[in-house]
């Protein structure tokens, strides 16, 4: 018991920090967390100052009721008779403690997730915003920005992404080309499928050495049936990604030439 306790307070104590660091990351894993533990923990424990210095500010200045040091000491020292000094001493603070940590739990999930957005949302993340971007990249989620666009201004993201990978079937390569409409990782973070619309195929092999026309080129894709098509991404042995702005797009079209779908 006399060792437990001060393990179960420290980890109670130290908790909000590991929730708030979860939440603020993007990561594509579902796994577990493979970053170094001491950058784990440093992050951790970053968070846990914020917060807790934020959340005995604000009680102190909102309900005048201020930290004890002594009171926590005992309670994290071996000493028995400590021990139960501290226990008696919160159990008469047992409400306000534990709405303490109730909402400084539940704090160290919502804050972070409102960062998270307002970051995505303004795009200050983005590859050249500014010098604070290295702080609030997503580090552990690069396919994110190459699926997503999240690197362009707000003006300037593309309306579509295009999608076009080789894949070998039956022995022969085939192109497969459409716009993506989601896109899926296995538990490990890897690139597991691709969901696109509006799927047109061709085999490589119909392609001609001499230079053909917007129109010759299209002929020698066939449309592909359905309203979802999956990629798998491990049968891909090349991807390209397309970024398709509509207003660009109908610019270069001539006029009486209608924009391809896909």
């Amino acid at each position: 018991m006399n060792v437990a306790l001060p393990a179960f307070i420290v980890f109670l104590l130290l908790l909000p920090g590991f929730i708030a660091r979860s939440r603020f990351k993007r990561a594509e894993r579902a796994s577990f967390d493979y970053s170094p533990f001491g950058q784990i923990v440093t992050e951790a424990v970053l968070w846990n100052c914020i917060f807790h210095s934020l959340w005995l500010l604000l009680s102190a200045v909102l309900f005048g009721r201020v930290l004890q040091p002594l009171l926590l000491l005992e309670l994290l020292s071996s000493d028995p008779a400590s021990q139960s000094r501290a226990i008696h001493g919160i159990a008469l603070e047992f409400s306000w403690i534990s709405a303490y940590f109730l909402t400084l739990y539940a704090g160290a999930w919502i804050v972070p997730n409102g960062f998270r957005l307002l970051i995505t949302r303004f795009g200050l993340d983005r590859s050249g915003a500014g010098w604070f971007v290295p702080w609030l990249r997503f580090n552990q989620a690069p396919w994110y920005y190459l699926l997503t666009g999240a690197d362009f201004e707000e003006g300037r993201r593309p309306d579509l992404i295009a999608v076009s990978a080789i894949v070998n079937v039956a022995g022969q390569a085939v192109l497969f080309t459409g716009l993506l409409t989601d896109y899926f990782f296995d538990v490990n973070g890897v690139l597991d499928r691709l969901i696109l619309q509006q799927v047109m195929r061709r085999p490589l092999v119909a392609d001609k050495e001499t230079d053909a026309t917007v129109e010759q080129d299209l002929a020698r894709f066939y449309g592909v049936d359905g309203d979802y098509f999956v990629l798998r991404y491990s049968e891909a042995i090349t991807l390209n990604i397309e970024y398709i702005k509509l207003a660009k797009l109908a610019a270069e079209t001539p006029a009486g030439e209608s924009v391809p779908a896909g």
